[in-house]
Formats: structure tokens, C-alpha cells, sequence
């Protein structure tokens, strides 16, 4: 009884813990990923009039530029920045890489 009393309230507490701190931090990951995957859109659109190892090398360009935005995003929601708290420009430049 102790025990499963125990593993409840862990649970409750590690449920309750990550619940917090979102400081906007979400809404800031998913712009920056927008963001990248308009870049990358743009260059599949490039490649679309390429052809042979250029074609390939845009469309490998493009799918690295959609990986390292999800990465971006991950890397803003896990250092739970107060977007809030930023500036304007300072968001334009984490979002943007400015």
C-alpha cells in the first residue's frame, strides 16, 4: 500500500511539474520551425526546376533545412525561454536567425 501510494503521488507531482513553464516558449518553437519550412518549400520549388545531381542536392537541402527547424524548435520549447519577456527583435531573431 505504501508503495503504490508513493508511485500516485510521484506521478502526480512529475504530471503536475510538466504542466508548467510554458512561457510562450511553444508558440515561439513553432514559429521558428514555420519559418524553416518556408525555406524549405521554397527551395523544393528551386529544385523543381533543376534536374539531374542538382535537383538531388536542392531536394537534400531542403529536407536538412525541415530537420534542423524541428530541431530549433525542440532546442526553443526545451530551454524554456519566456518569450514574453523577449523583445520584438529578439524574437524576430531567434525565430528568423537574424
Amino acid at each position: 500500500m505504501y508503495r503504490t501510494s508513493t508511485f500516485i503521488i510521484a506521478f502526480a507531482i512529475s504530471l503536475a511539474l510538466s504542466a508548467c513553464g510554458g512561457k510562450g516558449d511553444d508558440k515561439l518553437g513553432e514559429q521558428a520551425q514555420e519559418a524553416m519550412e518556408n525555406k524549405a518549400d521554397k527551395m523544393d520549388a528551386m529544385a523543381d526546376n533543376m534536374s539531374g545531381t542538382a535537383e538531388d542536392m536542392m531536394e537534400a537541402k531542403a529536407d536538412a533545412t525541415r530537420e534542423a527547424g524541428e530541431a530549433k524548435e525542440e532546442a526553443i520549447d526545451r530551454s524554456d525561454v519566456n518569450a514574453d519577456a523577449l523583445s520584438a527583435a529578439q524574437r524576430s531573431e531567434i525565430v528568423n536567425g537574424n
